[in-house]
């Protein structure tokens, strides 16, 4: 994400229409999309190509492009809100534009936008749910998948209530740290 925000912000057109690309064709598209396309598409258009793993594999990848496409234009919005003069005072003191970006940008940047990434972080560990798209086989039945076919062979929804109870006590304890960041990034300020 972080190689695509900065090839977004490049001042050379191939590396900022490569990035601006890939980010609007994975924002574009729902994430349950390019799950199938990953997991069925690249198999079918490229014959014996496999991504080990199994559903793990191609669900990770899956989720990692379309990820990487959100957190690059956060990361991307990090940096632009750094004031130019941060980036002026670096050059002024005669330092390369590789290490004004690493040294001086990035850190405030990322001060900025740590809120935001965790907000992708909960929303990935959500869309982990898509992977039971992909199939299971034994022992890597994805939690959705593992309740809905136990709650279609005993008709009983207590599995399906037990997994939403599961992904509760992931994503509340990361969205109560969210509020957390976004409270000390404002004090900081």
């Amino acid at each position: 994400a972080l190689a695509l925000a900065l090839m977004r912000l490049s001042r050379l057109k191939p590396f900022r229409a490569f990035a601006i690309g890939y980010i609007e064709l994975f924002r574009g598209l729902p994430a349950l999309i390019t799950l199938l396309f990953v997991g069925f598409g690249l198999p079918i258009a490229f014959s014996g190509f496999r991504i080990p793993g199994g559903v793990l594999g191609r669900g990770s990848v899956g989720l990692a492009l379309v990820a990487g496409a959100y957190m690059a234009e956060t990361i991307r919005a990090g940096i632009e809100a750094v004031p130019k003069g941060q980036t002026e005072a670096a050059r002024s003191l005669g330092m390369s534009q590789t290490r004004t970006m690493f040294t001086i940008i990035l850190p405030q940047a990322f001060r900025i936008i740590i809120p935001p990434l965790t907000n992708e972080l909960v929303l990935l560990i959500k869309d982990t749910s898509l992977f039971f798209i992909l199939g299971s086989t034994p022992g890597t039945k994805e939690l959705t998948k593992f309740a809905r076919d136990f709650m279609n062979a005993e008709r009983n929804a207590t599995p399906l209530t037990v997994v939403a109870i599961l992904y509760l006590l992931i994503t509340l304890p990361l969205t109560y740290l969210v509020r957390r960041l976004e409270r000390s990034a404002a004090k900081a300020r």
